[in-house]
C-alpha cells in the first residue's frame, strides 16, 4: 500500500515565543527530525509551514518531497497539506511537527492498524493523573472514570478516502481523529510512547535535548 506522510508545522509558536518548528536538537530542526522518521515509513512527505515563512523567501524542504503553506487554524492547514497527497495514495498519517521524538516504530503501528482494516489508528497513553471535571468559577463538579480515558498523539493514520471525506466535510478540531470520528469512522488506539513528547514551550525543549543527549 501506498503511505504519505504530512507533517504539519504551520504554527505561529505563540507560546514558545518564537517559531520552534526551527529550533534545533543537536543540530537539526524540530521539523527535520519529524521528517526523516517520517521518510522512513513513507513513499511521499509532505511538510506544511506558516504562509508567512513560505512566502517570504525559498524554504529548504528539510527533507520533504513538497513544501506547502499552511492555513489559518490546524484543520486548514492539514487540508492544504492533503491537497498536495497524490490520489493513489492508501494511507494518509498525519504527524504534528513539534512532536520530534516520535519512533518509525510508532509510525509503522499506526499504519499497521490502517492496513489490518482500521478506518484509522491513534497512539494513546493511559491517564495517570486523578481527573476533576470543573465549572467555570474552578469549583469541582465530579471526578471522572479515567479507566477508560486516553491522552492523544501523533502519528495518526487514516485511509485516505476517510480522511479526505472528513475533511471535505469542514470543521475544525485539535486532531484529525475528531474529525474523522464525526464521520462516523471508527478510531483504533495503539500505544503510545511516553517519549513522544510535544515541545510546547522553551522547557520542553530543553527535555527533548536531555531525552535525545543533544
Amino acid at each position: 500500500m501506498t503511505v504519505w506522510v504530512v507533517v504539519v508545522a504551520a504554527g505561529g509558536g505563540s507560546r514558545f515565543g518564537a517559531l520552534k518548528q526551527f529550533a534545533e536538537i543537536g543540530g537539526r530542526a524540530l521539523v527535520e527530525w519529524s521528517v526523516d522518521t517520517a521518510r522512513s515509513v513513507a513513499d511521499g512527505v509532505v511538510l506544511v509551514l506558516p504562509e508567512d515563512v513560505v512566502h517570504a523567501r525559498p524554504q529548504p524542504s528539510h527533507g520533504a518531497d513538497i513544501v506547502v503553506a499552511g492555513g489559518p487554524t490546524r484543520s486548514a492547514s492539514v487540508s492544504r497539506g492533503l491537497d498536495m497527497v497524490p490520489r493513489e495514495a492508501d494511507v494518509i498519517v498525519i504527524h504534528d511537527g513539534a512532536r520530534p521524538l516520535a519512533s518509525s516504530a510508532l509510525f509503522r503501528a499506526v499504519i499497521e492498524a490502517v492496513v489490518a482494516g482500521a478506518s484509522a489508528a491513534v497512539p494513546g497513553l493511559a491517564v495517570a493523573d486523578t481527573v476533576k471535571r470543573v465549572d467555570g468559577d474552578g469549583v469541582v463538579v465530579e471526578t471522572v472514570e479515567r479507566d477508560a480515558l486516553v491522552t492523544v498523539q501523533t502519528p495518526q493514520a487514516f485511509r485516505s478516502e476517510v480522511l479526505r471525506r472528513a475533511h471535505a466535510a469542514g470543521g475544525d478540531a485539535t486532531d484529525d481523529a475528531a474529525l474523522v470520528e464525526a464521520q462516523g469512522a471508527t478510531v483504533r488506539v495503539v500505544p503510545g510512547e511516553w517519549r513522544n513528547m510535544k515541545v510546547t514551550t522553551p522547557a520542553d525543549l530543553d527535555m527533548a535535548r536531555t531525552l535525545t543527549g543533544a
